[in-house]
C-alpha cells in the first residue's frame, strides 16, 4: 500500500470520527434540551426541534429489530471499508472517499444509539412538509447517498469502476 493511499486511509478515519462526534454531541444536546419538552420551533410553521426516540428504521418501519439492524450496518460497513480500501487514491475518487465515509458516519452514529439505548435519538423535523422526524446522522446517509447516486449516474463511467473487480455480465459476454 502507497503512503499516499495510507494518508487517505487515515484521513477517511479521522472524517468519519469528526462526522460521528458531531452526530453524537447534537443528540445529546437533543436530549438534553428537548427530552420531554415540547417542540421547539426554529422557523415558525416550517423547521422545529422535536425529541423522538426512534425504535425503527427509516420512517419508523421495523419497529424492535435493534439486532436485525445491527447485523445489516455491520455488513454494510464492512461493504464500505472494502470499498475504501480498494478506491484508487486519485483526485477522481476523492468525492466518492468522502461520500462514503459520510454513510459510514451516519450509520456508526446510529448504530451506537441503538447499542447504548435500544433506540436512535431523531429531533429534526420539517412541519411545513410533515417529513418524518430525523438526525444529523440521517442527514448524512441521505445526503451523501443521493449525491453518490448522480455520481455514479453522470461522473463515473463503467471504467473508471474497474478497482472493485466486478465480474462481467454473462449476457455481455454472449454479444
Amino acid at each position: 500500500m502507497s503512503k499516499i493511499k495510507k494518508k487517505l486511509l487515515v484521513f477517511d478515519v479521522f472524517l468519519m470520527c469528526l462526522l460521528i462526534i458531531t452526530d453524537q454531541i447534537t443528540k445529546y444536546f437533543a436530549v438534553l434540551k428537548l427530552k420531554h419538552q415540547p417542540a421547539y420551533s426554529v422557523i415558525d410553521g416550517i423547521l422545529e426541534f422535536n425529541y423522538l426516540e426512534n425504535r425503527g428504521a427509516a420512517f419508523g418501519l421495523l419497529q424492535d429489530q435493534k439486532g436485525l439492524f445491527l447485523f445489516v450496518g455491520i455488513i454494510f460497513l464492512c461493504a464500505i471499508a472494502y470499498v475504501l480500501y480498494k478506491t484508487p487514491d486519485g483526485k477522481k475518487f476523492t468525492f466518492l472517499h468522502i461520500l462514503l465515509v459520510a454513510i459510514a458516519g451516519g450509520a456508526v452514529g446510529n448504530m451506537l444509539d441503538r447499542i447504548r439505548l435500544d433506540y436512535v435519538v431523531d429531533f429534526i423535523y420539517f412541519v411545513y412538509i410533515n417529513f418524518p422526524i430525523f438526525n444529523v446522522a440521517d442527514m448524512y446517509v441521505t445526503i451523501a447517498s443521493v449525491i453518490l447516486f448522480v455520481l455514479f449516474l453522470f461522473y463515473y463511467k463503467e471504467e473508471d469502476l474497474n478497482f472493485l473487480n466486478f465480474k462481467q455480465n454473462k449476457y455481455r459476454e454472449l454479444k
